[in-house]
């Protein structure tokens, strides 16, 4: 335990250990909180349910922190139930049968550029007769503009863009730009103010009613991450891939180096035909091309991120490590103590897992903490090239997908940029607390 504290408080004295660590610390957070926020069957759910979850999302727009550097202030997507609280409704029983609902939404607007949509999501209850649904807006300045009356059916959904009458009511504008536009201006023009959404809905027989209502706009920035051709929210596959890229590259440089070094140390031991074995087979390996194998996997086998995770430990297990280990182990083996442990009648076994091992796993430690970033890099690699787990969201499979849709010739480089960025902190902040721990842990370094 002092030995590990001593080697701690040498870590610290390096800032770009700190600052790597604070890195690492806030990845395993947002890793950890990604399963607790939405779990794993919710997140797949919505990954691959397309617009039946993400109809309140514009298509392909930059989330809200791209007003930070706009000149203009684009507007802001939003969806209001009946729940919320600037959303009133008021049922008064007809005299005649059924039920007169008074829906009013109130919302602020106060953006330079006008909204993409706007949408309403109508459902009601009846037997025969259809209820009969007026929807009118009140600007700021206090003009009445009737959206659109008509019958609606147990579930319907009216789109302000889609009604021709609507747009010439409005003068030729459609309807996202004539019911937001300044009159009293030359040019086409935001007002800004507050604006009310009032439907009026009549049901003609007892029971019948209109169950529910809520009013959707889809704005020209949404979230704070934006969403893709789907509509998908990135921010769920930017959360979701933090967990994916840090249990597969851990599990991957883990697994690599303690097995690496665990053969390594048997061929030492046992020398022999069972040493040149193991050096022939790794002489081999390091001929062969890699990711290739990796891709001929995916193509003819299998996506499954478990799958790439065997085939990447399985193939690396053999690789020039090995003979970085042997060469220590070689030393080690000459050590006093191991002939001390032979003499006591050690087994095999014993001398290998209990006094040669060990010995190497200060140097284990940087190289583990090292390789962690080359194997999330992998993972992302596989998914940019189409072979990325079919089933869960990564960063990987963001590039893919707006590589797939010309992100960068359309100009939504917020698509491409962000899980970038994560791939680049994610490989800076493990290298910089590997680099300083093979300085702590690795004396010929120290001096360095």
């Amino acid at each position: 335990m002092q030995a590990l504290k001593n080697a701690f408080r040498q870590l610290m004295a390096y800032p770009s250990a700190v600052i790597g660590a604070v890195i690492i610390l806030a990845l395993v957070g947002l890793g950890i909180y990604a399963p607790i926020a939405i779990p794993y069957s919710e997140a797949i759910d919505k990954w691959r349910g397309g617009e039946e979850y993400w109809r309140q999302n514009p298509r392909l727009v930059p989330p809200i922190w791209y007003n930070w550097f706009t000149e203009d202030d684009l507007p802001i997507s939003f969806q209001y139930f009946e729940s919320d609280e600037n959303v009133t409704r008021v049922d008064t029983p007809r005299p005649e049968g059924g039920v007169n609902t008074v829906v009013t939404y109130t919302f602020d607007f106060e953006a330079d550029r006008f909204p993409q949509e706007l949408l309403l999501y109508l459902k009601a209850n009846y037997a025969t007769k259809r209820p009969f649904v007026s929807v009118y807006m009140i600007t700021p300045d206090g003009r009445e503009l009737r959206v659109t009356d008509l019958g609606i059916t147990q579930s319907e959904t009216y789109r302000f863009g889609q009604d021709t009458k609507l747009q010439r009511r409005l003068g030729g504008l459609a309807a996202n730009e004539g019911l937001f536009a300044d009159p009293n201006s030359e040019t086409l023009q935001t007002l800004k103010g507050t604006y009310t959404l009032v439907i009026d809905a009549i049901t003609f027989e007892d029971g019948d009613e209109l169950t529910s209502s809520e009013f959707v706009m889809h704005g020209l920035v949404a979230g704070w991450f934006g969403t893709d051709h789907f509509r998908r929210d990135i921010g769920l596959a930017i959360l979701w891939g933090t967990p994916v890229a840090l249990a597969f590259g851990t599990l991957a440089s883990l697994g690599t180096s303690v097995v690496t070094m665990t053969i390594a140390a048997i061929g030492v031991w046992f020398g022999s035909w069972l040493d040149e074995l193991i050096q022939r087979i790794t002489e081999v390996n390091l001929v062969l091309p890699f990711l290739n194998i990796l891709i001929m996997v995916g193509v003819f086998y299998s996506r499954s991120i478990w799958t790439m995770l065997g085939m990447t430990i399985l193939l690396s297990i053999f690789g020039a490590a090995i003979k970085t280990y042997r060469a220590i182990f070689l030393q080690v083996k000459e050590s006093p103590y191991i002939e001390a442990a032979k003499a006591y009648g050690a087994s095999n076994m014993r001398v290998v897992f209990q006094y040669l091992i060990p010995r190497v796993i200060p140097l284990l430690i940087p190289g583990l903490v090292l390789g962690i970033p080359t194997f999330v890099f992998l993972e992302a690699t596989l998914a940019v090239l189409g072979l990325g787990d079919p089933v869960l969201p990564t960063w990987g499979k963001i590039i893919n997908d707006a590589n797939s849709n010309a992100a960068l010739y359309n100009g939504q480089y917020y698509w491409i940029l962000q899980p970038a960025v994560l791939l680049m902190f994610t490989g800076l902040a493990f290298a910089m607390v590997g680099f300083a721990m093979d300085r702590v842990f690795n004396p010929r370094l120290r001096g360095i």
